[in-house]
């Protein structure tokens, strides 16, 4: 596991970035996010300041990966096939958009319980997807 990075403004480096940091959990299967030291808040995206009081001590944890579909919509471009994206609440309180898929090819609906998994991407790091939770 990586250890939490102080996202001291004047020391960050490409490696301490906050999407480099996110990119180095995701190689290992864990999505990760920040919860403020100040105020609590759990972060997402990741970021260098929380968004709610602007503290920057925000330390990286990681999430068990399961959800809510909060809201989804079908990507139909010509010539390939349609895709469902979906804004997603995660059980620690941060919000994230992601494809989510159904193994049975069955809409994807409010409400609906994710979870997530990592989709490889070449030579970048793996892109967190969602999947359907038959029972939870």
């Amino acid at each position: 596991m990586i250890d939490n990075v102080h996202t001291d403004v004047e020391s960050l480096s490409a490696e301490t970035a906050p999407g480099t940091v996110f990119d180095q959990y995701a190689a290992e299967g864990v999505l990760a996010y920040q919860r403020c030291g100040g105020c609590r808040h759990a972060v997402f995206p990741p970021r260098v300041l929380c968004p709610s009081c602007g503290c920057d001590d925000l330390a990286w944890q990681p999430s068990a990966g399961h959800g809510t579909v909060y809201s989804a919509t079908v990507i139909a471009p010509r010539g390939k096939e349609p895709y469902t994206v979906a804004l997603i609440d995660l059980d620690e309180g941060f919000r994230m958009m992601s494809t989510v898929t159904a193994g049975d090819g069955s809409a994807v609906a409010i409400d609906d319980h994710v979870r997530v998994e990592f989709r490889p991407a070449g030579e970048d790091a793996p892109l967190p997807v969602f999947v359907l939770e038959t029972a939870r």
